[in-house]
């Protein structure tokens, strides 16, 4: 093999119940492949975990970026029955996959949007009395609807002084299928938990025969006092870590590559990007790949002279981001990238127009690129664009 040799283009490998989306492979900027498979794994894993308490699937932020067609077809294929999305629109979408599944929207009532949700079968989950007024004023015989009630989050939902008051009015109202609150802190070990548990336990014991639901993602491994009669994870169900500071007991379910669009080589002392942040040390090599900000990738995962950025794989290395991630670009430091030759040890192996490198996946999980970019999780997976090939394995 010579020195100059192209890296094969990490083409994602040709797998039985593939389906893809978006611009053709060619002329996409980067692929993103979707394990449906994972996330269906991570379900029944956290259902398990969560048993006897059913365990529903948060599907909001169009499935953290995920699609939430493909994804609540597949979950609900695998038996879930109870879906959250944050908005109408995200729930007209799961009704038109899941026929019929209990849909809850988490924020609530909009001022004259209680029609909308009798028309779709969909329950609104009401924290306030100017939403539940509304709604009782239009809902029909067979309306259900959830009341959230805040014990600690102190953001949406009923006070937790209110419950008594709740539970005299509505206690046995047969539209009312759901009582909830929100963990603030469930992915720490903080005493607001203990504390919102606490609370929670004593406002579910006024509203007997109706079911109660307080564990998202982490709030699952917190045991079975957090639990009660319904489980809705997340975050975890899309592969990242419910339990940071520990292994991760989920399975990766996203994985992204870019394109390189340009190789290029700088001297000593050239800067690479804007605002001239990073300056090379040495001849460097420079892979230009056409992903950046605008399709999701953050730009606080860049790198500089002062603080090291993201990184992608390449031929099974690391190589670090070289400068700022740009809206449509980022510039990848490939200047040690080596192959082992049988016959040659540390032959210099060429990168080449075309290629695809790993951004997420191989071992760099969104929790690890959150930590680069100085942020979480959730904000890696919905974010990610809809510039793509979109490739969504075993659905």
């Amino acid at each position: 093999m010579s020195a100059t040799e192209s890296i094969a283009p990490a083409e994602p490998l040709p797998l039985e119940n593939v389906t893809t989306s978006g611009p053709p492979a060619a002329e996409a900027g980067g692929v993103l492949t979707i394990d449906l498979a994972a996330i269906e794994a991570n379900w029944k894993a956290l259902a398990r975990r969560a048993m006897p308490a059913e365990c529903a699937a948060v599907v909001k932020a169009d499935a953290y970026g995920c699609g939430i067609e493909p994804v609540v077809g597949a979950l609900a294929k695998a038996g879930c029955e109870t879906f959250f999305v944050a908005n109408l629109a995200e729930a007209r979408r799961v009704r038109a996959v899941a026929t019929d599944a209990a849909v809850y929207v988490l924020n609530g009532l909009m001022p004259g949007t209680a029609s909308a949700y009798l028309e779709s079968d969909l329950r609104p989950v009401i924290a306030s009395w100017a939403e539940w007024d509304e709604w009782s004023a239009v809902r029909g015989a067979r309306s259900r609807a959830a009341l959230h009630l805040d014990t600690g989050m102190n953001r949406l939902g009923f006070p937790s002084s209110a419950a008594a008051e709740l539970a005299s009015r509505l206690g046995n109202d047969p539209g009312v299928a759901l009582v909830m609150s929100h963990f603030a802190c469930s992915e720490e070990e903080h005493p607001l938990n203990a504390l919102q548990i606490e609370r929670f336990r004593a406002i579910r014991a006024l509203f007997p025969g109706i079911a109660g639901s307080l564990a998202n993602s982490s709030g699952i491994f917190l045991g079975a006092d957090a639990h009660h009669d319904l489980a809705r994870p997340g975050v975890a169900l899309y592969g990242a870590n419910p339990t940071p500071g520990k292994p991760n007991p989920m399975r990766p379910v996203v994985a992204l590559q870019g394109r390189i669009v340009q190789v290029r080589t700088v001297e000593p002392g050239a800067t690479v990007g804007y605002s001239a942040t990073w300056t090379a040390k040495r001849p460097t090599r420079l892979a230009v790949v056409s992903v950046g900000y605008a399709d999701g990738f953050s730009r606080a995962a860049s790198a500089s002279d002062k603080r090291s950025g993201a990184e992608a794989l390449i031929a099974g290395q690391r190589c670090p981001l070289a400068g700022r991630v740009s809206m449509d670009l980022m510039a990848i430091d490939v200047t040690d990238l080596v192959r082992q030759d049988l016959a040659r040890q540390d032959l210099a192996r060429e990168v080449a127009r075309g290629d695809l490198v790993t951004l997420l996946g191989d071992g760099i999980g969104v929790d690890d690129l959150a930590a680069r970019a100085g942020t979480i999780s959730y904000e890696v997976l919905t974010n990610l664009g809809r510039r793509y090939r979109r490739v969504y394995l075993g659905g």
